[in-house]
């Protein structure tokens, strides 16, 4: 009996040790899976998450289909590693065109599991114990957990808001980093610096300046950038994306990320790649094998259909690539009135689906909770979509945690939808504004 209690107190001390590892301290909460289970319960209309809830265009779901139901049944079997043969082909035949220089399409361009996928693979590859890398505020949340499960430290630098003196509404160029502030976080402990432009969530399109900046501090310091671009088709007004590896001293230094979910409008075939020099790749190429190893070879291959119709088209108007833009815009410019109707400020976005709104106006219908741990626009966020059924996600979750509550009064709309979702969306606004005004 004594042996028999022995062994069970010792099974017991076994099965109470920490199971998980400590690089997954402090990253398990995600605003996602809290805000996207909120708007299944709750929404009328999700302008939360994004993702288009209208369809991919023909050519890429027939690709799709002809490659599904067409004689090679090759197509369901594995396809080469790191990217189907004649995906990475017009891959790099598309970024030669774009960055002005010769690509290899089996050493320079590598196929994921969606962007996502590629921004893992490159930071584990990339980012080491005790390097520092710095992130631009706000951001898409998972640099923040990325970097750190690497082993890395983020080092935040914010954009700052300069509103129009003339009472005009706000635009995304308005938000701007400072030179000297943005200098000041380079040191020798500076590994890379994440640029996302198009600029999920603000929308912001960064300027030849602003990137001039960011690549000279780069060289400078002998910085990495690894550069998430994958709304670079998305950008309005006729305001130009300018690629990061395309500026002198850049190429070498530079992982571009990009993804066929937002190029296509189909975010669910989790397509993404990474371009950039063999140097940097090589590494990303281990991480890749020793994890997903593979991605769908079929979607790949109607990926590849899409490119190279856009590559016969390019920049002629009946690319599709000049067509979405265009109706985004409009969208985009329909969501700004309804928002600014109601006294919602929206900040004009200049690329991507998003767009940023203060909420300051409508204080009253969910007022402050004095010292409360939790942002204000997290709380707004979810009140919205359980008592006006319009799902939003808080400007807050894309800040670190020090960060938060600088900026919360600030939610941010997807406008990537139908016409009828969005008119829904107004619907519910337009509501809210009566209520408010007879109250």
């Amino acid at each position: 009996l004594k042996a028999s209690n022995s062994l069970s107190h010792s099974l017991q001390a076994k099965m109470s040790r920490p199971v998980q590892a400590r690089r997954l301290e402090g990253i398990d909460k995600n605003i996602w899976v809290e805000f996207v289970k909120l708007a299944a319960t709750y929404s009328k209309v999700n302008l939360g998450q994004g993702f288009p809830d209208f369809p991919a265009p023909d050519f890429l779901t027939e690709a799709f289909s002809r490659a599904l139901s067409g004689g090679n049944h090759m197509l369901h079997q594995y396809t080469r590693a790191f990217g189907h043969p004649p995906l990475v082909k017009v891959l790099a035949q598309f970024f030669e065109k774009l960055l002005g220089r010769d690509l290899d399409p089996m050493t320079n361009v590598m196929v994921t599991v969606g962007a996502y996928q590629a921004l893992f693979c490159c930071f584990q590859a990339l980012v080491d114990e005790g390097d520092e890398v710095i992130i631009i505020e706000p951001f898409f949340d998972c640099y923040e957990p990325m970097v750190k499960m690497a082993g890395g430290t983020p080092v935040f630098v914010p954009l700052r808001p300069n509103p129009p003196k003339d009472g005009k509404l706000m635009s995304s160029a308005d938000w701007q980093l400072d030179p000297a502030e943005l200098a000041s976080k380079f040191s020798e402990r500076t590994k890379a610096i994440v640029l996302n432009s198009p600029n999920n969530p603000l929308g912001k399109v960064f300027s030849r300046e602003e990137l001039g900046l960011i690549a000279e501090l780069c060289v400078k310091h002998d910085v990495l950038c690894i550069s998430d671009e994958v709304y670079e088709w998305l950008v309005y007004d006729g305001k130009q994306h300018i690629r990061m590896a395309s500026l002198q001293g850049m190429w070498d230094r530079t992982v571009i990320i990009g993804s066929a979910g937002k190029t296509f409008s189909a975010t669910g075939w989790k397509v993404g790649w990474v371009v950039g020099p063999d140097r940097l790749l090589k590494h990303v190429r281990t991480v890749h094998q020793n994890s997903v190893y593979h991605c769908a070879t079929i979607a790949q291959e109607a990926v590849a259909q899409g490119f190279q119709r856009e590559l016969m088209l390019y920049g002629k108007p009946e690319s599709y690539f000049v067509q979405l833009p265009k109706e985004l815009q409009q969208k985009r410019d329909w969501l700004v009135r309804s928002l600014d109707g109601v006294g919602m400020k929206p900040i004009i976005p200049e690329g991507t689906y998003f767009l940023v709104a203060d909420i300051s106006q409508f204080k009253s219908d969910v007022p402050d909770v004095p010292n409360s741990d939790e942002p204000y626009d997290q709380r707004f966020a979810k009140w919205m979509v359980k008592n006006k059924g319009l799902a939003a996600i808080p400007l807050s979750a894309f800040y670190s945690e020090a960060h938060k509550n600088n900026y919360n009064n600030f939610i941010r709309f997807c406008f990537a939808k139908e016409e009828a979702t969005l008119k829904a969306a107004n619907d519910i606004l337009q509501k809210w504004k009566q209520e408010k005004t007879s109250s």
